[in-house]
């Protein structure tokens, strides 16, 4: 580790708290009969529905093909219904799925602030926002190095 650069360690502890956190998600969420990747999918879908597939995975951290395996998943699990209109098919919530939402969202924000809350003073979260939302744009903008 020792060669590593500060940059690296701050992506290696990064991803590590992101592991951390999604396996402890996983967890939490089991009381409301939904995963990490479902939640952020129905949240995604409340906040932008109707919406289609494609601009859904846009959103989400899920893959193409995972995405479609997974709609049919909350489609069969009565959480979310598609539309088709002309040749656009839309996603939108259930009831159910917004009763579950209802929630399971207030829980999972308080969960998941938790992690913030209990370590870090306000002005410290909101230095390590300022700062995360500042890379976070900049590896929007940014080009892989063979393009």
């Amino acid at each position: 580790m020792r060669n590593n650069t500060l940059g690296s360690l701050i992506w290696l502890r990064l991803m590590r708290f992101t592991n951390q956190s999604n396996q402890l998600s996983n967890e939490f969420l089991k009381q409301f009969g939904l995963t990490t990747a479902q939640f952020d999918v129905l949240i995604q879908v409340k906040t932008y529905q109707p919406l289609t597939q494609c601009d859904l995975a846009e959103k989400v951290t899920v893959t193409q093909g995972g995405i479609s395996r997974m709609l049919s998943r909350l489609e069969k699990e009565g959480y979310i219904y598609r539309k088709q209109d002309w040749k656009t098919k839309t996603i939108s919530l259930t009831e159910k799925a917004e009763s579950v939402l209802k929630e399971a969202m207030p829980a999972q924000l308080a969960f998941q602030s938790s992690f913030f809350d209990d370590v870090l003073s306000e002005e410290e979260k909101k230095t390590l926002y300022t700062l995360m939302t500042r890379v976070h744009k900049y590896s929007q903008k940014r080009k892989l190095p063979s393009e």
